[in-house]
């Protein structure tokens, strides 16, 4: 046998290109150390699971990834138009990676609206592969293609590859028992073969899945799998597809254990889980659903096994209300919403202030304000969960900062809300939640001990020596109030919205026992024990860019892209938001300058600002969308020189 190599090459993104070989007789493989996919087509091709599946595979494969799906907000949006596109980009690699990337290497459209949506997005250079069935005169005049893009020389810059990808597939489903319409429903699947074949992914277990989805109905999972292999087939014999790729396994990037490809809104599903048996107390969920974080309520609905109870209210303001009175009555109580949900649950989440009782309130943030956009992502929720109260009504807020990430801040928020008695805010957005990363399964040893101890007794003695039970008698050191069970006997206590009287818990109306709950609510949370900020500097920088939530990993891109080319710049993320670290004021302090980036108009950005008197500098994004590395590493490097 024979093989030909040729030297490295680089392609239009700057992704290195390693050897190319070709044994006798084959199509040249060559070596790519990441590529970032995109799949684009109407909301009913299929767009999204085609992602999931070339994700699994490449998560078995053992590539570190990060995705990016992004579908429309409408049920059903009018089939081939823009506002109909769906897609899912992928970017997977030999080394770690922290974004879904910036520019796709490879688009597939599988009709003119996807092409015209995501177009823009292609560098020049890059292999756009389109499905030509879809390109009639109808469905190009409705978005606007006056002549072919296929024909007319406007895609002369980019590695375009024509393929009939409806005719094909229809054409390998000829011997099933399926009209065309439902033959064509495979095309995905081709797609995906072809794909999956490209990049040298796995396929038994997407053929497994198949079977498993479709179990109840043979004849669809045959087919499916016919089409997906008959993609294969196709990439691996037509002479338009040359190359195919490779992309090793990014075996230095992970610490050795047992990993799985997850989403954000499963690791925090899994993470409440994890807490409410490492603090031995049942999980409940009331929960109404609403976009970014159904999924939530879909995946604890699945674990009555672990003593979960889920709740579908029929509203938000009823499900919050039930996950309270779970609090009271001794579980471990979450409720899952999004920010028009918050706004309804903001009158509760005072009273839970008040009763001082353990709650978790996850927000998954969206775009808004109102409706807003449903599926696209934001991080304009913090001054609501802050301040979106009637009252002094203080309450913890924690972020995490990937998908992944989703699991661990679960658990930290649980920690805090049985530790201190206190409902708190976990707030995550639909990028983390939608999107997906490795995330290695933690050893039960691991996880912190989150167990509690309930009120067994009186804990408070009268002047005359009666022994009773006082609900507002505080721990000394957390500022936690008791956490008596109803039943309990002697325990009996009032609870309710109107202003308690210090330790008995009475009602009470007098000005200076209300300005001393006030207060003493307030030190509570102030006095919360979290972690001091780390901070990466390894240069002494002069800029600290300082971040929360979901913008990580494109500020944490940004930042290496920075460092490569010789700049100092130190960064910090912020986990925990109120309270904030005791020594952020300290860090902050010893840059010359700080830059806050975040998808809104500046909210972290004011709260520095007027705690710490710090001239921190805003960089804003609301258009839906997560921060591009390279658009980051164009502002910081501008704060740094200028």
């Amino acid at each position: 046998m024979t093989s030909q190599v040729s030297s490295p090459a680089e392609q239009a993104d700057g992704t290195v290109v390693g050897e190319q070989r070709k044994p006798a007789g084959a199509k040249d493989v060559r070596r790519l150390n990441r590529v970032i996919i995109r799949f684009a087509g109407d909301s009913g091709d299929g767009m999204q699971l085609t992602g999931d599946r070339f994700t699994s595979e490449t998560a078995s494969f053992g590539n570190d990834l990060s995705t990016l799906p992004n579908f429309p907000a409408e049920i059903r949006a009018p089939a081939g138009t823009l506002p109909g596109v769906s897609s899912f980009q992928l970017h997977f690699a030999d080394h770690d990676i922290l974004t879904p990337g910036d520019a796709p290497n490879v688009l597939v459209a599988m009709n003119p609206a996807a092409l015209k949506a995501n177009i823009g997005d292609m560098p020049r250079g890059t292999e756009i592969i389109v499905n030509t069935d879809e390109f009639t005169k109808r469905a190009m005049q409705k978005v606007g293609y006056d002549t072919s893009p296929l024909e007319d020389g406007s895609l002369d810059g980019y590695h375009l590859h024509p393929v009939p990808l409806t005719t094909l597939t229809v054409e390998a489903l000829k011997e099933f028992d399926l009209t065309r319409k439902e033959a064509e429903r495979s095309k995905n699947m081709f797609a995906l073969g072809l794909l999956s074949w490209m990049y040298h992914r796995p396929t038994e277990g997407t053929e497994k899945f198949l079977k498993s989805k479709f179990a109840k109905k043979p004849d669809i999972a045959a087919a499916n799998i016919a089409a997906y292999r008959a993609g294969w087939n196709f990439g691996e014999t037509t002479e338009d597809f040359a190359v195919s790729y490779e992309v090793a396994p990014a075996a230095k990037a992970f610490p050795p254990g047992t990993y799985r490809n997850i989403s954000g809104n499963l690791a925090l599903s899994y993470g409440l889980v994890a807490a409410s048996r490492q603090a031995d107390l049942p999980l409940f969920l009331g929960s109404y659903p609403i976009t970014p974080a159904s999924d939530i309520l879909h995946e604890l609905s699945r674990h009555k096994n672990f003593g979960v109870r889920t709740f579908q209210a029929e509203d938000e303001i009823a499900g919050i209300g039930a996950a309270l009175g779970a609090a009271f009555g001794g579980s471990l109580a979450v409720t899952t919403t999004s920010g028009p949900g918050v706004a309804l649950k903001s009158e509760t989440i005072g009273l839970a202030v008040s009763l001082e009782l353990p709650l978790l309130v996850v927000d998954i943030q969206r775009g808004g304000p109102s409706t807003g956009l449903p599926t696209k992502t934001e991080q304009a929720d913090l001054l609501q969960a802050m301040y979106g109260r009637n009252g002094e009504a203080p309450v913890p807020v924690v972020a995490p900062r990937t998908p992944a990430d989703c699991f661990d801040a679960a658990l930290e928020a649980a920690r805090i809300a049985l530790t201190y008695r206190t409902p708190v805010f976990l707030l995550s957005d639909g990028y983390l939640a939608n999107g997906s990363e490795p995330w290695r399964i933690p050893e039960t040893g691991e996880l912190p001990d989150l167990t509690v101890q309930f009120a067994q007794g009186p804990n408070h003695t009268l002047d005359d020596g009666t022994e009773v039970f006082w609900p507002y008698k505080r721990d000394p050191h957390t500022l936690a109030r008791p956490w008596a069970v109803p039943g309990t006997p002697g325990l009996e206590h009032r609870v309710g919205g109107i202003e308690k009287q210090d330790g008995t818990g009475n009602i009470s109306y007098d000005p200076a026992n209300h300005d001393f709950m006030v207060r003493t609510r307030q030190a509570k949370v102030d006095g919360i024990d979290v972690p001091d900020l780390e901070v990466d500097d390894p240069d002494r920088a002069r800029t600290l860019v300082l971040g929360w939530g979901s913008t990580y990993g494109p500020i944490t891109a940004a930042v290496r892209r920075l460092r490569a080319a010789g700049d100092a710049i130190a960064q910090a993320h912020l986990r925990h938001l109120n309270p904030f670290p005791h020594n952020l004021g300290d860090v902050l302090r010893r840059y010359d300058k700080v830059v806050i980036p975040e998808m809104n108009l500046g909210q972290l950005a004011t709260l520095v600002r007027a705690k710490f008197l710090v001239d921190a500098q805003s960089y804003n994004q609301v258009n839906g969308m997560p921060f591009k590395a390279e658009q980051l590493a164009t502002v910081l490097k501008e704060a740094i020189d200028g």
